[in-house]
């Protein structure tokens, strides 16, 4: 299975300020920037990224903040098959999302949840 890139999904109450700290402080630029998420990447390692989501009536990606750790795999159905047979909880079932990706939410042996996903 091909991992193309995993990103940490941290929630915060005050987006400001975790953009001033993971930009100013640490040197991220944000990659992708709506309402309710932020994603951000490393100037130096282009896939070395993170998600900071808040909660907001108008949130893209609402169910953001039910998830852990995003992971982009070059298959998501491929993956998908996988969790199940190896009798992974299925938190979300495979969905393609009008901004243009499909995926899935598998808790993992943690009690983590992961969102698994591939760019269509």
């Amino acid at each position: 299975m091909e991992i193309r890139r995993a990103m940490p999904v941290l929630i915060t109450d005050d987006p400001d300020a975790a953009r001033a700290f993971y930009c100013g402080v640490l040197g991220f630029r944000v990659a992708m920037d709506e309402d309710g998420m932020l994603m951000l990447a490393s100037t130096s390692a282009p896939t070395t990224q993170m998600i900071i989501a808040w909660e907001s009536p108008t949130a893209v990606d609402p169910e953001l903040l039910g998830v852990d750790v995003s992971i982009e795999v070059e298959d998501v159905d491929r993956a998908y098959a996988s969790a199940t047979s190896a009798g992974l909880e299925i938190v979300r079932e495979p969905r393609d999302e009008v901004w243009g990706i499909r995926r899935f939410f598998v808790r993992d042996p943690t009690g983590s949840v992961v969102n698994v996903a591939s760019h269509q």
